[in-house]
């Protein structure tokens, strides 16, 4: 049976109702942005109306935009992954080595980016889908592998020379009737980094992957019930591997886009990304469990995890454990959220 056959009852209810609740979610995610964002403007001043205030956040977390869309589509499967900060890190350093002790170039950088996610991503996923070895413990491995391989390719961190990435790092993209006027009455424009152009247009493709191809239905098939996506003739062991592929792959394009940020290599780099785009997919509306999930709702949960951290600077509570508890309290709100909606629709379903 393929895809495009007529699917039994039971499954063709259990698609509509992932996709149902991977709307609602959506939603929720969007309109508590909002709120928050509206609040940011009525109680900590008119810094939040200025648009670079919102593009400085895309601007620091393209990358981390970028990883989550990658632990998104896994975790519609039903696995995870937990190695890409490691692997951001990983790109960052042999990039930098590459450029500044290697004279090297910045389009073979961006191959050997994606080289170190797919490597990462190949790996990863036959483990997973064809040995059936538990992601957490393999995507754990991945993780410790590539800090220490961080490490060995070069100690001490460094800030690149190269003066063509130099130049690229530098570009800034303007947009166009965004711009404010600044402390000294002189009007500056609005503008956006390259890595937030490839973050969004990733944004939109993966989107489209989800929603309408073969193989996005797939993924929350799998991730919804891997019995019926059996029934369905799914091939459910390479669609896992496809997942985590994919996922490596991002991984290893949000670890060049942090490069471009950051300019530098260092064994610390993308520390905890791992964790904020677990925790930024759950906020969009991704469930651990599988089958639901959206890259919209991903791109809005990231969004709301760095304001309410600028939030919570602006409000000057500084040190480190108030962010933390900050985030906990949103996770945890989501969760509650994420739970409220499912024992529903559950009960509506009986």
């Amino acid at each position: 049976m393929t895809m495009t056959e007529k699917k039994p009852a039971g499954v063709r209810r259990l698609h509509i109702k992932s996709m149902s609740d991977t709307n609602l979610l959506l939603l929720i995610t969007i309109g508590v942005f909002l709120l928050m964002y509206v609040g940011a403007i009525l109680f900590q001043g008119s810094g939040f109306l200025k648009p670079q205030t919102f593009f400085n956040i895309l601007n620091a977390n393209a990358a981390l935009i970028i990883a989550s869309c990658g632990l998104t589509i896994v975790m519609i499967t039903g696995s995870i992954d937990i190695s890409v900060g490691g692997v951001a890190a990983l790109v960052s350093m042999c990039c930098a080595v590459y450029l500044d002790y290697k004279d090297g170039n910045i389009f073979v950088s961006a191959l050997i980016a994606l080289g170190i996610g797919l490597g990462f991503g190949l790996v990863q996923g036959f483990l997973v889908a064809y040995l059936d070895i538990q992601p957490f413990i393999v995507s754990l491995a991945g993780m410790f592998f590539a800090r220490g391989m961080t490490t060995i390719v070069h100690t001490n961190p460094f800030n690149v020379q190269n003066e063509a990435f130099v130049d690229l790092k530098e570009t800034r993209i303007t947009v166009p009737g965004m711009g404010s006027v600044n402390r000294i009455g002189k009007y500056v424009d609005a503008y956006v980094e390259i890595g937030v152009v490839v973050a969004l247009l990733l944004v939109v493709l993966l989107f489209v992957l989800l929603r309408w191809s073969r193989l996005g239905r797939g993924f929350y098939a799998v991730g919804g019930n891997r019995q019926s996506a059996l029934m369905l003739g799914i091939n459910v062991k390479r669609t896992r591997f496809l997942a985590h592929l994919l996922c490596g792959v991002l991984a290893g394009i949000g670890g060049y886009v942090y490069f471009l940020h950051v300019g530098s290599g260092a064994a610390s780099h993308a520390s905890g990304m791992e964790m904020n785009a677990i925790a930024s997919a759950i906020i969009g509306g991704t469930l651990l469990t599988g089958g639901v999930g959206n890259i919209a709702g991903t791109l809005f949960g990231v969004l709301s995890l760095s304001l309410i951290q600028n939030i919570v600077s602006s409000a000057g509570l500084d040190q480190a454990w108030w962010t933390g508890i900050t985030i906990a309290a949103m996770l945890c709100l989501f969760l509650i959220i994420q739970s409220i909606v499912m024992a529903r629709k559950k009960g509506t379903s009986q």
